[in-house]
């Protein structure tokens, strides 16, 4: 039987997908983020070379991490055979909803990564290119409304509307990492009266949601 040499860590050839899962594990079992390179590289079987094969740095690996999170959001929206004739409020909803329980997943990860420094969501680094590509998915959901209407008066502001929905999604990040309700229940309810207030405020619609979604926020924040 042939003797096992090195550091035996790392079995699967290094890839971005793999390396984003090694680094994972390691700020979770380390309770840290890694100081450099070379030590997170040796600790785990792999080479510097491997590493910035994919990635310049830890910070360009960390918003990796969120476009994945992304991505993978995508992809279980798309696989569905209804999500095709969805309207841009289902389709807002059931990003929001697949979005987190991706995060869910992982859970500790995003928890540990977001308060480790104590920064605002809103100056996060690592948030960065998330944010173009949920504004992106923003627009084109509104881009995809307004190809409908024929006169421009009935159309949508496609960048206001974009915003808002990255401003939606900090709120919602935000309540889900306070949330303790069994299975995040509260957040689902916080996407749905979020989502329709959106949408209304933008369709010019009664703003009775506006006032259930303020009461819902309240008797949350207050209880």
């Amino acid at each position: 039987m042939a003797k096992k040499t090195g550091n035996s860590k790392v079995k699967e050839k290094p890839n971005a997908d793999r390396l984003i899962a090694i680094y994972m594990d390691h700020v979770l079992e380390h309770e840290k983020t890694p100081k450099s390179v070379y030590k997170f590289t040796k600790d785990n079987g792999l080479t510097e070379a491997d590493f910035y094969k994919f990635f310049g740095s830890f910070e360009g690996l960390r918003k990796a991490i969120w476009e994945k999170f992304f991505d993978n959001s995508t992809e279980v929206m798309e696989k569905s055979k209804e999500y095709a004739t969805f309207s841009n409020r289902e389709k807002l909803l059931t990003f929001f909803y697949t979005f987190f329980e991706v995060l869910t997943a992982n859970r500790s990860y995003v928890l540990y990564t977001l308060n480790e420094h104590g920064q605002s969501l809103k100056t996060m680094d690592q948030l960065k290119t998330l944010r173009k590509r949920m504004k992106n998915f923003g627009k084109e959901l509104i881009a995809d409304n307004n190809r409908e209407k024929s006169l421009k008066v009935f159309q949508q502001n496609e960048m206001l509307f974009s915003e808002g929905v990255w401003v939606q999604f900090l709120f919602l990040l935000k309540f889900w990492m306070d949330d303790n309700s069994a299975a995040f229940e509260s957040t689902d309810v916080a996407i749905e009266k979020s989502v329709n207030t959106v949408f209304d405020v933008f369709d010019n619609t009664p703003l009775e949601r506006v006032v259930d979604f303020g009461k819902f926020l309240w008797k949350e924040r207050m209880a």
